[in-house]
């Protein structure tokens, strides 16, 4: 069973529990596959010291759990205040899985330590990670392109840079209607009306959100940004992402 097929991250306390149950029933080494996920839905709970003890009491190991073991420490120290004692987890993470032809954890890895690096080198790093995403022969590789576009927009925005983010975020569009996750779907969506609010293109920004409003009031959900947005595009105050 691949991890993924465990994971909801907007219910980090439920996976927490799939992922203790999952371990119990396996065998190493998917046994420690699912404890490094287990330390992780500890981190994403704020559960940091419970997350690394969980790794602490894995033994030593190369292959995919020596990769998942470094990636899973590197989040826990990032997520816990330490972003820069992660970088080296990271680092290790991405040549262990390059090396070892792990293509989907080779290109999670690039893309924490782009979340990691210093602001002014983040493009160049998304733009590598990309590359490997894109090369890959592994479908869960190639898919990563989604989240690598919106963070690569994202810096583009940070820098004021509208026009380059907003092509960014069209391609990750596209690339999450290829996915087919409609959620986040909904929220590339959403970062593309954003960018063309702020190149001043409050029309198609206007329609954009309005559209999403009608989707989440037809499903019964809420979403308080497009909301925002919606009030910012008809007489409210800014809003970002």
């Amino acid at each position: 069973m691949h991890p993924l097929d465990l994971w909801d991250f907007d219910d980090a306390a439920g996976s927490e529990q799939r992922f203790r149950a999952a371990a119990d029933a396996a065998a190493d080494p998917e046994r420690a596959v699912m404890l490094t996920q287990l330390a992780r839905a500890l981190g994403l709970q704020e559960r940091y010291d419970e997350g690394f003890a969980v790794l602490d009491d894995l033994p030593p190991a190369g292959g995919e759990v020596g990769v998942r073991i470094d990636l899973e420490r590197g989040r826990l120290l990032r997520s816990s205040g330490a972003p820069e004692s992660a970088v080296d987890h990271f680092r290790s993470a991405a040549a262990a899985a390059s090396e070892q032809g792990l293509e989907e954890l080779h290109v999670d890895a690039l893309h924490m330590l782009v979340l990691v690096a210093d602001p002014a080198d983040q493009a160049a790093l998304s733009e590598q990670a990309l590359a490997v995403a894109r090369a890959s022969s592994d479908q869960r590789a190639r898919d990563w392109d989604a989240s690598l576009l919106t963070n690569l927009g994202m810096t583009y925005a940070d820098r004021g840079d509208f026009a380059e983010a907003l092509g960014v975020f069209e391609e990750a569009l596209a690339a999450r209607e290829r996915i087919g996750d409609d959620a986040r779907t909904r929220v590339a969506r959403w970062m593309v009306a954003w960018a063309l609010r702020n190149l001043g293109r409050t029309d198609e920004a206007l329609a954009m959100q309005t559209a999403l409003k009608a989707e989440l009031d037809a499903i019964g959900e809420v979403d308080p940004y497009v909301d925002e947005e919606l009030a910012t595009l008809t007489g409210g105050g800014s809003t970002g992402p």
